[in-house]
């Protein structure tokens, strides 16, 4: 099985709202054959915590504007590591040094990437799923 329509469609916003703070490294994982309650992992990266607020910021936003809930939220204090929770996609905004020190795509490394069909930055670095 893999990832929804649906999920497919909330991932490409969250990756859109992403980008459109700049955010580094952004990534999409179908996970759903893996875990039982989402289908998507989006991982996105700054470096600063005002920077990682900020992307989870425009992600909450942009999503409730189209109709999409946040069923719960994790670390926005400390805006190290923050994790947004829309049931079927789950977000992880990463300070760099978290996501360099956990390496969430390598533990995901046999999940496929889902394309999330973001224009390319070439001052901006991709990380290959």
């Amino acid at each position: 099985m893999s990832a929804s329509a649906s999920a497919i469609e909330t991932a490409r916003l969250i990756g859109k709202a992403a980008d459109d703070k700049q955010a580094e490294e952004i990534v999409a994982l179908d996970v759903s054959e893996r875990m039982p309650f989402s289908d998507i992992f989006v991982i996105a990266s700054a470096e600063t915590e005002r920077q990682v607020k900020s992307i989870a910021d425009e992600i909450e936003e942009q999503l409730l504007a189209s109709g999409r809930k946040i069923l719960r939220q994790e670390g926005r204090a400390a805006g190290r590591w923050i994790l947004l929770d829309f049931s079927d996609v789950v977000v992880h905004v990463q300070h760099g040094e978290e996501r360099a020190f956990y390496a969430l795509e390598r533990l995901w490394q046999d999940c496929p990437s889902v394309d999330l069909e973001l224009p390319e930055h070439p001052g901006r670095d991709a990380v290959s799923a």
